[in-house]
């Protein structure tokens, strides 16, 4: 299947090129509190991390992309799919774009790349994402790309030792596919 593309972005495997992005994502003080990117990466770090986004799909928890703006192959971001529940018709997205890019549509393109390429899994039926309240630029980016929020999960999750409240939004598959 060719990378999934949408409006100038590129979803695309991780090279060992996109460390540099990865070490500027790492600078982020929230970022690395959600995964497994330490807080201001070194190169072998930023490396080691890469290497993990590639093995998702061998280990059989989901696909990891890089984000890449389609024109000149720079990575932006990282893009997750989750497979944990597929059984269930479920899969879980996250996604992260570097400071530098912000603000320019690349999560919500991504997203709707991601999605595109999810609907080609017969079995899926629901992709889930899952934003604090305050992160206003993903609830953006997930109105954007056609997810609707179902609600508030209150204390769902911990992060960095703290209960934290989510918001759920999710894509469902049309009926009619």
């Amino acid at each position: 299947m060719p990378d999934p593309r949408h409006a100038g972005v590129l979803l695309r495997r991780f090279h060992d090129d996109d460390a540099a992005m990865a070490m500027e994502l790492s600078t982020d003080p929230y970022v690395p509190t959600i995964g497994t990117l330490p807080l201001r990466a070194s190169r072998e770090e930023a490396l080691a991390w890469v290497e993990r986004q590639r093995q998702h799909h061998v280990r059989g928890t989901g696909f990891s992309f890089s984000i890449a703006e389609a024109r000149t192959d720079r990575s932006v971001g990282q893009i997750g799919f989750w497979t944990r529940e597929l059984g269930q018709g479920r899969a879980q997205a996250g996604y992260g774009v570097v400071a530098s890019a912000r603000g320019q549509r690349f999560a919500a393109s991504a997203l709707l790349a991601l999605l595109e390429f999810a609907w080609t899994i017969p079995e899926l039926h629901r992709v889930e994402l899952y934003i604090e309240p305050w992160n206003l630029a993903s609830v953006r980016s997930a109105d954007y790309a056609g997810f609707h929020r179902e609600g508030l999960l209150r204390s769902h999750q911990e992060i960095a030792g703290e209960r934290r409240d989510m918001l759920l939004y999710a894509a469902v598959r049309d009926r009619s596919e």
